[in-house]
């Protein structure tokens, strides 16, 4: 079952970023977070099994597009270490979501700018 976010409600934007601690407007400090249009949460890898290497998972990126997520940012860590598994990008490709992949204070950048103008989701990494 979807979790659709209505039209109009906005992500929540990444006020700070480094190394080890984020802070996100309306949910607080953390370390890594799932972000999405109305909300977000700390981002728990074991959930999914993400790892750096395969890198994150089909089912992270899932979750975002269930919450309304139209535009998917995902940050590859702050030095790069963290992977995308080849079947997140079969699934972004296979349902036709753009998706910007890049270090974490350029995904940051990416997705902030964002906001205003697409229902965006992302994946956070706030270290290595």
């Amino acid at each position: 079952m979807s979790e659709a976010t209505p039209e109009g409600v906005q992500s929540p934007m990444i006020l700070s970023i480094e190394w080890g601690r984020m802070e996100i407007a309306r949910l607080g400090v953390g370390k890594d977070f799932m972000l999405y249009p109305g909300g977000g949460k700390p981002w728990d890898w074991r959930e999914s099994g993400t790892e750096h290497d395969p890198g994150i998972q089909p089912s992270d990126v899932q979750y975002l597009i269930d919450r309304g997520a139209e535009l998917i940012v995902l940050s590859l860590g702050m030095e790069r270490r963290l992977r995308i598994d080849p079947a997140t990008i079969e699934l972004l490709e296979r349902l036709d979501i753009p998706y910007r992949a890049a270090e974490t204070s350029e995904a940051v950048a990416l997705y902030n700018e964002s906001i205003p103008s697409v229902q965006v989701g992302g994946l956070f990494h706030s270290t290595c």
